[in-house]
């Protein structure tokens, strides 16, 4: 026979013993009983007193049995329902205020679509620029126009006091058209570095607005708008951090900087070790890939090398790009 003591685990039901079953079946067939019965039949619920004679039970439906068992779970249920109801409208308002928050943190950054209106938000972001401004150009040479079109309205942001740094690639140092513009910038007060690789393209005004492409289409068709203060300020970190292992161009009295061919050639054999192509090579570094080719067969003739492979091999060996 099942005891109360070891049949009921905790928040579990009274399990119904084979003793219990029985006299439970022998109560339906005699409709009542006077005598003890198994502990899990009460437990259950299955029998109870009858009304004015407590010494008599009585066989309960099972269906009503169970009914009053699950009773108090449910109200249990319909507690712990209007507790979470609760919690939920104590957070509402934070809720709503966060929804608020992130709508304005999507509307921080804008998508620009087409050449045109790219080319009126930065005319009209030159124009606003009081204080900064802060480019990095990879890609090598400048077109001619663009250079044409940049320079009246950099003039224009130098004679207002704007102070202004730009970061080109160092192939720049090669093309006739850029050095010149470089120059008159500089006499205006532009300061200028280059390095082999950036970081990518961006423009920061008065480190409180950039523009950068959408690199999910083409670069001159889309770009982003980009006002939220920490992603202008992780972007204004990654401009200084590339400026300051960037090399300054310093315009000797003949008007041109250094042109660093050491240090391009440097580049483009790192790249080749590491197996990118001629075309990734020039596209990386801002150079046609012509040029890349030269680089490459200038250091095999250095070094006496018959293949790309050899080449890289002997190159490690002799340590020649650390």
């Amino acid at each position: 026979m099942c005891s109360d003591g070891t049949a009921r685990g905790q928040g579990a039901a009274t399990p119904l013993c084979a003793e219990g079953l029985a006299a439970y079946r022998d109560a339906l067939g005699a409709g009542s009983t006077t005598g003890p019965v198994p502990e899990c039949l009460l437990a259950l619920g299955l029998m109870r007193p009858m009304a004015g004679k407590p010494e008599v039970l009585v066989p309960v439906p099972p269906d009503v049995a169970l009914n009053e068992m699950q009773r108090p779970v449910e109200r249990q249920i319909q507690d712990a329902r209007q507790r979470m109801l609760a919690m939920a409208e104590a957070v509402g308002p934070a809720e709503r205020l966060y929804r608020e928050e992130q709508e304005h943190f999507v509307t921080a950054v804008r998508m620009l679509r087409g050449i045109d209106v790219i080319n009126d938000t930065l005319r009209t972001l030159n124009s606003s620029c009081r204080e900064e401004l802060l480019a990095a150009q990879p890609g090598g040479p400048r077109p001619q126009f663009v250079l044409d079109e940049t320079g009246p309205q950099l003039l224009a942001m130098l004679d207002r006091g704007v102070q202004h740094r730009t970061l080109y690639q160092h192939t720049v140092r090669a093309h006739e058209p850029t050095l010149e513009f470089m120059s008159r910038m500089h006499l205006a007060g532009s300061r200028f570095r280059t390095d082999g690789e950036l970081p990518g393209r961006m423009i920061i005004y008065d480190r409180s607005v950039a523009v950068v492409p959408d690199d999910r289409y083409e670069r001159s068709h889309h770009a982003l708008l980009v006002e939220h203060p920490g992603l202008v300020l992780f972007l204004v970190n990654v401009f200084e951090h590339a400026w300051n292992l960037a090399e300054p161009v310093e315009f000797a009295a003949t008007g041109k900087p250094a042109a660093l061919t050491d240090e391009r050639r440097l580049s483009v054999l790192r790249l080749m070790v590491e197996g990118h192509t001629d075309a990734a090579i020039a596209a990386r570094l801002g150079m046609s890939p012509r040029t890349v080719q030269n680089h490459i067969k200038r250091a095999s003739d250095e070094f006496g090398s018959h293949s790309r492979t050899q080449l890289a091999y002997v190159l490690a060996k002799h340590g020649a790009l650390d």
